[in-house]
């Protein structure tokens, strides 16, 4: 039997997965939480097999859990189950531990499967989710680029298409003075001094 625990604040999502785990006899429910803050009090003592978290909680963040705990449980797999697709959320969760990610839209049997490939050792993914990792490790030129944050890679990626400041900002649906935040940190990573010479480091690693 799979121990599985669940971190999730919507009531009614809640529900449906405890009564998707009770319908399966495969599957034991070690624990239910419906903040982080409790998670992280009782979880790392019940040590399930596979913990289904979601991002976004009312307090601490469930990527912000699974960093906490994962030292205190290093049996234990995570599952990300959330609404959140895009990229940066992604990049953070399967950096913060998480060894599977798949989206609320999944079925029942989806969710099922997905517990039990990871617990036979694999990394289930939601169709999208999957695609945006395989874009995102083809992004990365070098090892040198590991410390970028997602945002900045799409940032220096855009610049690197020759878009102008605003036109990065539209595209990523951010302000201009957070572009050009972005960008100081892309040039102190990169060991660069201006935007010419690290779209030129960058076209030159890709």
């Amino acid at each position: 039997m799979i121990s599985v625990s669940i971190v999730e604040d919507h009531d009614a999502y809640r529900f449906s997965l405890v009564k998707m785990l009770k319908s399966n006899p495969d599957f034991g429910i070690a624990g239910v939480y419906d903040s982080a803050e409790k998670a992280l009090a009782l979880m790392p003592g019940q040590r399930p097999d596979i913990a289904i978290v979601d991002i976004e909680l009312k307090g601490m963040s469930g990527i912000d859990l699974i960093r906490s705990v994962r030292d205190e449980m290093p049996n234990t797999q995570f599952l990300i189950c959330t609404s959140y697709q895009d990229n940066q959320n992604v990049f953070n969760a399967l950096r913060a531990g998480a060894l599977g990610y798949i989206l609320k839209d999944a079925t029942s049997r989806e969710i099922q499967n997905a517990i039990i490939e990871l617990n036979n050792g694999g990394s289930p993914m939601s169709p999208y989710i999957a695609r945006q990792v395989i874009m995102l490790m083809g992004s990365l030129p070098t090892q040198e680029y590991e410390e970028l944050s997602i945002r900045e890679l799409e940032v220096i990626t855009l610049l690197s298409k020759g878009l102008l400041y605003k036109e990065i900002s539209d595209t990523l649906s951010i302000s201009h003075n957070t572009v050009k935040n972005h960008l100081k940190n892309i040039y102190k990573k990169m060991h660069v001094q201006n935007k010419v010479e690290a779209v030129n480091k960058y076209n030159s690693r890709r």
